[in-house]
């Protein structure tokens, strides 16, 4: 009677290790879902959120710079020199032109102003608006390509050194063209005898575009020459002085490889 009363269970320690082995899995996944939640986050915030909030920015600093201009009259211009020395301080990793650390001053001669050329602005501030009729873009110019304190502002850059608005030489920007308002995302649609408008205090610019450089190295200081040509791929350029406008950018898309580079020049 004694024996027929006796219970055996078999297997229990097996069962535990599979619950024990299901819960670390299932904690595992949890944990995998939590990291790529926050990882998306982070990837539309980058993507999304800072192309607004840079957007909503530039386009509220045209309005402040349009406000200025009307309310206040222009400032007689004066002659100022140009030259290319090395730009101030690198760009992002989208936004950057040859002024990536170009560490050599670039060919062609200096540029000349002429008596229409106004002194160099203050350095970071906006001083100027780009419109782009054929994209849609309209985007505060601003002195500089420092990353921070221009370019993730939604701004295109103006390389120190070379040209300014209207004036002989090259008048030379850099914009991103992913993420921070992307100002410069479609240029490579840009084709020849579409407009590049420089609006300045009491003054307004209008460049044709010329030529287009689908592809050079990051280093390629030529393409923002006083005469533009590019070192990388010296087939693509302009050989002959004249007032140059060059816009710069990333490419391939969400890349820092290589640079995009649309030329144009001074409607007479």
């Amino acid at each position: 009677m004694r024996d027929q009363m006796r219970v055996v269970v078999q297997g229990g320690g097996r069962r535990g290790r599979r619950a024990g082995l299901a819960g670390v899995l299932w904690g595992a996944a949890e944990l995998a879902v939590t990291v790529g939640v926050v990882v998306l986050l982070l990837v539309v915030h980058q993507v999304w959120w800072t192309n607004r909030q840079a957007l909503a920015a530039a386009h509220e600093q045209v309005r402040e710079l349009e406000r200025e201009w009307n309310s206040s009259p222009p400032v007689s211009p004066s002659p100022s020199p140009s030259s290319l020395p090395s730009p101030s301080s690198s760009s992002s990793s989208d936004a950057a032109g040859p002024s990536s650390a170009p560490s050599s001053a670039s060919s062609g001669s200096p540029a000349v102003p002429t008596a229409g050329a106004k002194p160099p602005p203050a350095q970071e501030s906006a001083y100027g608006v780009l419109r782009v009729p054929r994209l849609g873009v309209v985007v505060p110019i601003a002195q500089g390509v420092d990353k921070r304190a221009v370019l993730d502002k939604g701004y295109v850059g103006h390389y120190p050194g070379t040209a300014q608005p209207g004036a002989e030489g090259n008048f030379a920007l850099a914009g991103h063209r992913n993420t921070h308002g992307e100002p410069f995302r479609y240029i490579n649609r840009l084709r020849a005898g579409d407009e590049l408008i420089v609006d300045v205090r009491g003054q307004r610019y209008t460049y044709v575009v010329g030529k287009v450089l689908g592809e050079t190295g990051e280093r390629d200081t030529g393409v923002i020459a006083p005469v533009p040509r590019s070192t990388v791929r010296p087939e693509y350029g302009y050989s002959e002085p004249g007032a140059y406008i060059t816009l710069t950018t990333c490419t391939p898309e969400y890349t820092s490889k290589y640079r995009l580079v649309v030329w144009g020049t001074l409607r007479r």
